[in-house]
Protein backbone atom coordinates (compact mmCIF):
# COMPACT_ATOMS: atom_id res chain seq x y z
CA UNK A 1 0.00 0.00 0.00
CA UNK A 2 1.46 3.48 -0.88
CA UNK A 3 -0.02 6.85 0.07
CA UNK A 4 0.15 10.07 -1.19
CA UNK A 5 2.75 10.92 0.50
CA UNK A 6 4.86 7.98 -0.89
CA UNK A 7 5.64 6.10 2.40
CA UNK A 8 4.59 2.22 2.38
CA UNK A 9 2.63 0.47 4.98
CA UNK A 10 3.68 -3.48 5.60
CA UNK A 11 1.29 -5.36 7.63
CA UNK A 12 3.22 -7.58 10.12
CA UNK A 13 0.27 -9.55 11.37
CA UNK A 14 -3.54 -10.19 10.38
CA UNK A 15 -5.57 -8.45 12.77
CA UNK A 16 -3.14 -5.09 14.62
CA UNK A 17 0.19 -3.77 13.42
CA UNK A 18 2.28 -2.38 10.30
CA UNK A 19 6.03 -1.47 9.08
CA UNK A 20 6.23 2.08 8.21
CA UNK A 21 8.26 1.96 4.86
CA UNK A 22 10.33 5.05 3.45
CA UNK A 23 10.33 7.55 6.30
CA UNK A 24 12.62 9.27 8.44
CA UNK A 25 11.43 10.17 11.58
CA UNK A 26 14.69 12.07 12.21
CA UNK A 27 13.88 15.48 10.09
CA UNK A 28 10.77 17.94 10.15
CA UNK A 29 7.61 15.98 8.95
CA UNK A 30 5.14 17.51 7.10
CA UNK A 31 1.73 17.95 8.62
CA UNK A 32 0.24 16.05 5.56
CA UNK A 33 2.73 13.23 5.91
CA UNK A 34 1.78 13.30 10.23
CA UNK A 35 -1.59 12.89 9.07
CA UNK A 36 -1.09 10.07 6.97
CA UNK A 37 0.37 8.32 9.93
CA UNK A 38 -1.87 9.24 12.01
CA UNK A 39 -4.83 7.75 10.19
CA UNK A 40 -2.65 4.22 9.50
CA UNK A 41 -2.36 4.22 13.32
CA UNK A 42 -5.99 4.33 13.77
CA UNK A 43 -6.15 1.73 11.16
CA UNK A 44 -3.41 -0.59 12.30
CA UNK A 45 -3.27 0.15 15.95
CA UNK A 46 0.62 -0.29 16.56
CA UNK A 47 3.18 0.95 13.77
CA UNK A 48 6.79 0.31 13.66
CA UNK A 49 9.15 2.10 12.24
CA UNK A 50 12.54 0.33 11.46
CA UNK A 51 16.09 1.86 12.18
CA UNK A 52 15.29 5.28 12.97
CA UNK A 53 18.37 6.20 15.22
CA UNK A 54 16.50 8.94 16.90
CA UNK A 55 17.98 10.82 19.98
CA UNK A 56 15.83 11.74 23.29
CA UNK A 57 15.15 15.03 21.22
CA UNK A 58 14.00 13.24 18.27
CA UNK A 59 11.69 10.44 20.14
CA UNK A 60 10.21 13.65 21.93
CA UNK A 61 9.58 16.01 18.58
CA UNK A 62 8.16 12.85 16.86
CA UNK A 63 5.28 11.89 19.88
CA UNK A 64 4.65 15.89 20.33
CA UNK A 65 3.19 15.74 16.38
CA UNK A 66 0.45 13.84 18.10
CA UNK A 67 -0.17 15.96 20.84
CA UNK A 68 0.42 17.41 24.01
CA UNK A 69 3.04 14.69 26.20
CA UNK A 70 2.60 13.72 29.80
CA UNK A 71 5.17 13.38 31.87
CA UNK A 72 7.48 10.19 32.48
CA UNK A 73 5.00 8.46 34.69
CA UNK A 74 2.66 9.36 37.77
CA UNK A 75 5.07 7.58 40.24
CA UNK A 76 8.49 6.59 38.29
CA UNK A 77 11.30 8.73 37.85
CA UNK A 78 11.93 9.97 34.57
CA UNK A 79 15.39 10.02 32.32
CA UNK A 80 17.87 12.21 34.15
CA UNK A 81 16.81 15.85 32.86
CA UNK A 82 14.42 14.46 30.56
CA UNK A 83 10.80 14.87 32.40
CA UNK A 84 8.59 13.10 29.82
CA UNK A 85 10.74 9.81 29.40
CA UNK A 86 10.70 7.07 31.05
CA UNK A 87 13.52 4.26 31.10
CA UNK A 88 12.49 0.69 30.13
CA UNK A 89 15.31 -1.04 31.99
CA UNK A 90 15.42 -4.95 32.17
CA UNK A 91 18.90 -4.60 33.41
CA UNK A 92 17.29 -2.93 36.74
CA UNK A 93 14.89 -6.52 37.27
CA UNK A 94 12.11 -4.10 36.38
CA UNK A 95 10.27 -6.51 33.78
CA UNK A 96 6.44 -5.53 32.56
CA UNK A 97 5.68 -9.32 31.98
CA UNK A 98 1.73 -8.76 32.14
CA UNK A 99 -0.57 -7.76 29.63
CA UNK A 100 -1.61 -4.04 30.27
CA UNK A 101 -2.32 -0.36 28.99
CA UNK A 102 -0.28 1.89 30.07
CA UNK A 103 -0.89 3.98 33.31
CA UNK A 104 -5.02 2.89 33.32
CA UNK A 105 -5.14 3.46 37.32
CA UNK A 106 -5.22 7.34 36.63
CA UNK A 107 -8.90 9.01 35.30
CA UNK A 108 -6.64 10.20 31.49
CA UNK A 109 -4.83 7.39 30.46
CA UNK A 110 -2.31 7.81 27.57
CA UNK A 111 -3.25 8.34 24.45
CA UNK A 112 -0.66 6.70 22.69
CA UNK A 113 2.67 5.35 23.62
CA UNK A 114 6.27 5.71 21.75
CA UNK A 115 8.84 2.67 22.39
CA UNK A 116 12.59 3.39 21.10
CA UNK A 117 14.91 0.73 21.40
CA UNK A 118 18.29 1.70 22.86
CA UNK A 119 20.34 -1.64 23.83
CA UNK A 120 18.71 -5.31 23.05
CA UNK A 121 19.28 -9.11 23.71
CA UNK A 122 20.42 -10.72 20.58
CA UNK A 123 17.37 -13.00 21.60
CA UNK A 124 14.14 -12.79 23.33
CA UNK A 125 13.48 -9.09 24.89
CA UNK A 126 10.41 -8.91 22.22
CA UNK A 127 7.05 -6.57 22.98
CA UNK A 128 3.37 -8.37 22.13
CA UNK A 129 0.82 -5.90 21.45
CA UNK A 130 -2.77 -6.94 21.18
CA UNK A 131 -5.62 -5.21 19.12
CA UNK A 132 -8.83 -5.11 21.92
CA UNK A 133 -10.97 -4.46 19.10
CA UNK A 134 -11.10 -7.54 17.59
CA UNK A 135 -11.17 -8.95 21.32
CA UNK A 136 -14.14 -7.44 21.70
CA UNK A 137 -15.97 -8.17 18.37
CA UNK A 138 -14.92 -12.03 19.15
CA UNK A 139 -16.77 -12.09 22.09
CA UNK A 140 -19.96 -13.64 21.57
CA UNK A 141 -23.29 -11.78 22.16
CA UNK A 142 -23.84 -12.57 25.37
CA UNK A 143 -20.52 -11.76 26.42
CA UNK A 144 -20.78 -8.91 24.45
CA UNK A 145 -23.73 -7.12 25.97
CA UNK A 146 -22.40 -7.91 29.85
CA UNK A 147 -19.60 -6.37 29.03
CA UNK A 148 -21.43 -3.24 28.03
CA UNK A 149 -22.59 -2.97 31.45
CA UNK A 150 -19.54 -3.11 33.59
CA UNK A 151 -16.91 -1.33 34.96
CA UNK A 152 -13.83 -2.13 36.37
CA UNK A 153 -11.59 -0.90 39.25
CA UNK A 154 -7.80 -0.03 37.88
CA UNK A 155 -4.68 -0.04 40.51
CA UNK A 156 -1.37 0.78 40.78
CA UNK A 157 -1.59 -0.97 44.34
CA UNK A 158 -1.30 -4.67 43.53
CA UNK A 159 1.06 -7.61 43.35
CA UNK A 160 1.58 -9.24 40.34
CA UNK A 161 4.99 -10.50 41.05
CA UNK A 162 7.77 -10.76 43.77
CA UNK A 163 10.41 -8.11 43.23
CA UNK A 164 13.68 -9.98 42.39
CA UNK A 165 16.29 -8.07 43.76
CA UNK A 166 16.87 -5.09 45.73
CA UNK A 167 16.24 -2.29 42.47
CA UNK A 168 13.00 -4.13 41.92
CA UNK A 169 11.92 -3.67 44.86
CA UNK A 170 12.67 -0.31 45.15
CA UNK A 171 11.16 0.86 42.35
CA UNK A 172 8.52 -1.56 43.07
CA UNK A 173 7.99 1.16 46.70
CA UNK A 174 7.91 4.03 44.02
CA UNK A 175 5.49 2.62 41.93
CA UNK A 176 2.88 2.59 44.66
CA UNK A 177 4.24 5.47 46.38
CA UNK A 178 1.48 7.18 45.11
CA UNK A 179 -2.20 4.92 45.45
CA UNK A 180 -4.73 5.13 42.48
CA UNK A 181 -7.61 3.55 41.82
CA UNK A 182 -9.71 4.40 39.04
CA UNK A 183 -13.01 2.81 37.68
CA UNK A 184 -12.92 2.48 33.66
CA UNK A 185 -15.66 1.13 31.21
CA UNK A 186 -15.19 -2.37 30.65
CA UNK A 187 -15.74 -1.36 26.79
CA UNK A 188 -14.27 1.94 25.65
CA UNK A 189 -15.97 3.72 22.86
CA UNK A 190 -12.45 5.26 20.81
CA UNK A 191 -12.90 8.80 20.49
CA UNK A 192 -11.71 8.70 17.12
CA UNK A 193 -12.89 5.47 15.07
CA UNK A 194 -16.10 5.17 17.67
CA UNK A 195 -14.62 1.39 17.86
CA UNK A 196 -15.36 -0.51 21.17
CA UNK A 197 -12.74 -2.39 22.99
CA UNK A 198 -11.97 -4.21 25.83
CA UNK A 199 -10.20 -1.70 28.32
CA UNK A 200 -8.85 -3.72 31.16
CA UNK A 201 -5.25 -5.40 31.26
CA UNK A 202 -3.14 -6.02 34.29
CA UNK A 203 -4.56 -2.41 36.04
CA UNK A 204 -7.64 -3.64 36.39
CA UNK A 205 -8.33 -5.87 39.44
CA UNK A 206 -11.81 -5.37 40.24
CA UNK A 207 -15.58 -5.36 38.51
CA UNK A 208 -17.48 -2.97 39.94
CA UNK A 209 -20.34 -4.61 42.59
CA UNK A 210 -18.65 -8.08 42.51
CA UNK A 211 -17.10 -9.89 44.87
CA UNK A 212 -13.09 -10.68 44.20
CA UNK A 213 -13.83 -14.33 43.06
CA UNK A 214 -16.61 -13.17 40.49
CA UNK A 215 -14.79 -10.11 39.47
CA UNK A 216 -10.92 -12.40 38.31
CA UNK A 217 -13.26 -15.12 36.56
CA UNK A 218 -15.17 -12.36 34.07
CA UNK A 219 -12.09 -10.84 33.67
CA UNK A 220 -10.22 -13.79 33.22
CA UNK A 221 -12.32 -14.68 30.62
CA UNK A 222 -12.63 -11.25 28.86
CA UNK A 223 -8.90 -11.00 28.98
CA UNK A 224 -8.78 -14.34 27.03
CA UNK A 225 -10.27 -12.68 24.12
CA UNK A 226 -7.31 -10.23 24.06
CA UNK A 227 -4.60 -12.28 24.39
CA UNK A 228 -5.52 -14.75 21.57
CA UNK A 229 -2.71 -15.43 18.79
CA UNK A 230 -4.54 -13.78 16.22
CA UNK A 231 -5.29 -10.42 18.17
CA UNK A 232 -1.60 -10.38 18.69
CA UNK A 233 2.03 -8.51 16.91
CA UNK A 234 5.10 -9.33 18.23
CA UNK A 235 7.67 -6.88 17.63
CA UNK A 236 11.26 -8.23 17.23
CA UNK A 237 13.72 -5.01 18.27
CA UNK A 238 16.80 -4.25 16.40
CA UNK A 239 18.57 -1.27 18.29
CA UNK A 240 16.83 2.27 16.54
CA UNK A 241 13.26 1.03 16.17
CA UNK A 242 10.72 3.23 17.19
CA UNK A 243 7.33 1.59 17.80
CA UNK A 244 4.29 3.93 18.19
CA UNK A 245 0.67 2.32 19.32
CA UNK A 246 -3.07 3.00 20.23
CA UNK A 247 -3.01 3.36 23.83
CA UNK A 248 -6.90 3.56 24.11
CA UNK A 249 -7.50 0.22 21.84
CA UNK A 250 -4.13 -1.76 22.50
CA UNK A 251 -2.64 -3.62 24.90
CA UNK A 252 0.81 -5.21 25.50
CA UNK A 253 3.17 -7.59 26.94
CA UNK A 254 7.28 -7.80 27.24
CA UNK A 255 7.73 -11.46 28.00
CA UNK A 256 10.93 -12.10 30.72
CA UNK A 257 12.76 -14.62 28.55
CA UNK A 258 16.12 -12.90 28.25
CA UNK A 259 17.70 -14.13 31.48
CA UNK A 260 20.39 -11.29 32.74
CA UNK A 261 21.17 -9.59 29.20
CA UNK A 262 20.40 -5.80 29.03
CA UNK A 263 17.50 -4.49 27.53
CA UNK A 264 16.94 -0.45 27.22
CA UNK A 265 14.23 1.34 25.63
CA UNK A 266 12.78 5.07 26.06
CA UNK A 267 9.15 5.31 26.56
CA UNK A 268 7.23 9.02 25.68
CA UNK A 269 3.61 8.60 25.93
CA UNK A 270 0.92 11.33 24.57
CA UNK A 271 -1.90 12.89 26.59
CA UNK A 272 -5.01 11.18 26.40
CA UNK A 273 -8.47 11.86 27.31
CA UNK A 274 -10.83 10.26 29.79
CA UNK A 275 -12.56 7.20 28.73
CA UNK A 276 -16.06 6.72 27.80
CA UNK A 277 -18.60 4.00 27.71
CA UNK A 278 -20.81 2.46 25.21
CA UNK A 279 -23.28 5.30 27.25
CA UNK A 280 -21.45 7.86 26.97
CA UNK A 281 -20.11 7.72 31.04
CA UNK A 282 -16.68 9.39 31.75
CA UNK A 283 -14.64 7.33 33.88
CA UNK A 284 -13.86 8.47 37.97
CA UNK A 285 -11.51 8.75 40.27
CA UNK A 286 -12.29 6.27 43.33
CA UNK A 287 -8.77 7.24 45.38
CA UNK A 288 -6.00 9.68 45.09
CA UNK A 289 -6.04 12.23 42.73
CA UNK A 290 -6.22 13.43 38.97
CA UNK A 291 -3.06 12.83 38.16
CA UNK A 292 -2.68 16.71 37.00
CA UNK A 293 1.49 16.45 37.83
CA UNK A 294 1.45 13.81 35.01
CA UNK A 295 -1.04 14.21 32.60
CA UNK A 296 -2.61 17.53 31.83
CA UNK A 297 -6.37 17.78 32.76
CA UNK A 298 -9.07 16.94 30.73
CA UNK A 299 -12.39 18.73 30.06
Amino acid sequence: MTTSTGFDVRRIGGRIGAEILGVDLSGDLAPALVTEIDSALLEHKALVFRNQQLDDAGQLRFASLFGELTTAHPTVPSVDGRPNILPVDGDEGIRANQWHTDVTFVRTPPKASTLRSIVVPPYGGNTLIANSAAAYRDLPEPLRELADKLWAVHTNDYDYAAPKNEKAAEHRRRFVSRKYRTAHPVVRVHPETGERGLFIGGFAQSIVGLGTSDSRDLLRIFQSYVTRPENIARVVWTPGDLVLFDNRITQHYAPDDYGDLPRLLHRVTVAGDVPAGVDGTLSHVVEGDDASHYTPAAA
